[in-house]
């Protein structure tokens, strides 16, 4: 299985150069709906690094199956399938699945390693299962 992971929280700086990429690239904009990965601060003012481990709990959810699991295990929307219901936005448990109200559906991480490439302290990578 194919999926986007975070080697070391703890050196998160908080930079949101992550957080840019994925929006950037698959946005052309960055605001908090359009990124595939969050980057929040805790109570206690420690960095907590949320990514789409592939769970798969989006596609159990999806009332028309327009989310299905491809070769790699990377979990991918079929666009053509997808109604807007929101409803693997809904019940996504890391909310990492970004949604923006001028398209009509939501996107999700498909391990791209776009936000990898971006990240300047090096906590994120591709692993293959």
């Amino acid at each position: 299985m194919k999926k986007l992971a975070v080697a070391d929280r703890s050196l998160c700086k908080n930079c949101l150069s992550c957080e840019l990429a994925c929006s950037q690239a698959f946005y052309k904009t960055y605001g908090d709906s359009t990124t595939c990965i969050k980057i929040d601060t805790k109570k206690d003012n420690s960095i907590l690094v949320k990514v789409c481990n592939q769970c798969g709990l989006c596609a159990k959810k999806c009332p028309t199956g327009a989310i299905t699991q491809n070769a790699k295990g990377v979990y991918m929307i079929n666009k053509k399938l997808c109604t807007g219901c929101l409803t693997c936005v809904d019940v996504c448990p890391k909310n990492v699945m970004a949604k923006v109200e001028e398209r009509p559906v939501p996107s999700k991480c498909i391990s791209c390693g776009i936000c990898v490439d971006a990240c300047p302290m090096g906590i994120l990578e591709i692993q293959e299962a």
